[in-house]
């Protein structure tokens, strides 16, 4: 998952994603495209609107193939903008399989091999569990805020709700590999579509959301898909059966020695 899916993820969260929940209503939505402070303002609340103050979910990530499919249940827990755990509760084979997200670090943890490992940098564009998310899609997911200058380019109506257009481009000094993102942002919140361009202006990958349900309390982004533009029938979903916000968490959730030795 989202910082992110998982932390998103998933989470983001996974895209999906991981601060304290913005308590503005949507007519208070700063709707002015005269200046980036009103889209930035639009992209935190999406970001805050999934996370809460701290979360816990359980969800399946189906990686899909035009040759095979694969399947994985999991549960995360999620705490401010930079804390977040994953582990793997399903198939058997898998089962401990786990990702810690501390303080903008990463580790994996394999039961297989009883071995924690710390991602470095040069492996933060690879699939994250294999899936068509990377590990840097779900290590920071209010990255975009930070790394990015925000741009309100349309609003339009859709389905009783307005939608807002903004498009993303990279500061020069930020350690990012997308050329731009565009986000489709709905007026309570959720993020419904999360493109990634590349340098040279071409669509490489899209998270769209598939399916929006009421849980938790709020609207949720309940079932979304990373698909690749180049590569037809390959894509990730994920789904999310149980979600809660804003829970309390044991101090010592998210550290090493829970990754390896699993104590909730």
């Amino acid at each position: 998952m989202t910082r992110s899916l998982l932390r998103t993820v998933l989470f983001a969260g996974i895209y999906t994603g991981l601060v304290a929940v913005s308590h503005a209503q949507a007519d208070e939505l700063p709707v002015s495209p005269s200046g980036p402070a009103d889209a930035r303002a639009l992209v935190k609340s999406a970001i805050d609107h999934w996370r809460g103050t701290s979360s816990y979910s359980e969800l399946t990530m189906v990686i899909h193939r035009p040759s095979w499919e694969r399947s994985m249940s999991m549960r995360a827990w999620t705490e401010g903008d930079r804390n977040s755990l994953v582990r793997v509760t399903a198939p058997k084979k898998d089962v401990g399989n786990g990702t810690l997200l501390l303080d903008n670090k990463m580790w994996t943890y394999s039961p297989k091999v009883n071995r924690i490992i710390k991602v470095p940098s040069s492996m933060m564009g690879q699939g994250w569990m294999g899936s068509d998310f990377s590990n840097k899609d779900i290590s920071r997911s209010d990255a975009v805020l930070d790394d990015y200058e925000h741009r309100l380019l349309e609003s339009y109506p859709e389905d009783g709700h307005t939608v807002y257009v903004i498009e993303s481009l990279p500061h020069e000094d930020a350690a990012v590999v997308w050329g731009k993102k565009v986000l489709l942002i709905r007026d309570d919140y959720l993020l419904l579509e999360d493109q990634y361009w590349d340098q040279d202006g071409v669509l490489v990958k899209v998270l769209k959301t598939l399916n929006i349900a009421e849980m938790g309390g709020r609207s949720v982004a309940q079932r979304q898909r990373m698909e690749k533009t180049e590569q037809p029938g390959q894509w990730t979903e994920v789904s999310i059966s149980a979600v809660e916000f804003d829970v309390e968490l044991s101090p010592n959730l998210f550290t090493l020695s829970n990754l390896r030795n699993p104590r909730q």
